[in-house]
């Protein structure tokens, strides 16, 4: 299993919410760029970037995006508002080695089958799940759609991954939720990759055990509660 550390930005910022809350940012760097390569210093080689903004249908970061890819200072997934085939084109031709699609991959199957075909192993769908529902629009619309129901869908597609994302685990340092990685590795056909809640080298080797094949970690990398160098070189590519 690999560590990726994790770039979300908002208004510009490289920020950490709690439990995919907006109104609980508990932190904030002004320039995405400096935790980049705060993270390739350590070791990391592969980084995952959300424009939270753009997820929520706001503006997007474009310029704080293009600045990450042109460093070439690690491979960078980059997610949050793909919900066209031009913005997936446009990031993959700027760079990017995978894009993460969300809302529209869920709602619309035709598209996502669509997009994978065009750029195949290089699409990975995002499944957000907060207390067992499947969330979207920037964790605030739930989907009557059960997770088993959407890794379903994706079966046969030529996809680079699923990235599940516990977001009610999300910035709270308490854990993630092992049993939802174990279920969706289980069922996945592609590499699964798990977000939410990690906070010690011992989640990261539990993850392990449930078949992931990749973490990404946020908030305990920003606040120092996991040495980077450390998980950089026992969880690397």
């Amino acid at each position: 299993m690999i560590a990726m550390p994790a770039i979300d930005i908002r208004d510009g910022a490289c920020v950490q919410l709690v439990g995919g809350a907006f109104d609980d940012e508990r932190v904030r760097i002004a320039d995405p760029l400096d935790a980049l390569q705060r993270w390739a210093t350590a070791g990391f080689r592969r980084v995952h970037v959300v424009d939270l903004d753009a997820a929520l249908g706001r503006h997007a970061n474009g310029d704080r995006l293009a600045a990450l890819l042109a460093s070439g200072a690690a491979s960078l997934q980059i997610g949050g508002g793909v919900r066209t085939t031009d913005i997936a084109s446009e990031l993959i031709a700027a760079g990017a080695d995978r894009r993460v699609v969300g809302t529209r991959a869920l709602t619309e199957p035709a598209w996502l089958e669509q997009l994978a075909a065009r750029f195949p192993n290089q699409i990975i769908v995002a499944a957000d799940v907060r207390d067992g529902a499947v969330v979207t629009h920037g964790w605030v619309r739930r989907l009557a759609v059960p997770i088993a129901d959407v890794l379903d869908r994706v079966r046969g597609l030529p996809l680079g991954g699923v990235l599940v994302t516990a977001v009610h685990a999300e910035g709270r340092l308490e854990g993630p939720d092992l049993p939802l990685v174990a279920t969706v590795a289980r069922r996945a056909t592609v590499p699964v990759i798990a977000s939410g809640g990690i906070a010690t080298m011992d989640d990261l080797r539990c993850l392990a055990t449930t078949g992931a094949a990749a973490a990404v970690i946020g908030m305990a990398l920003y606040t120092g509660a996991l040495d980077a160098r450390a998980v950089a070189e026992e969880f690397s590519e």
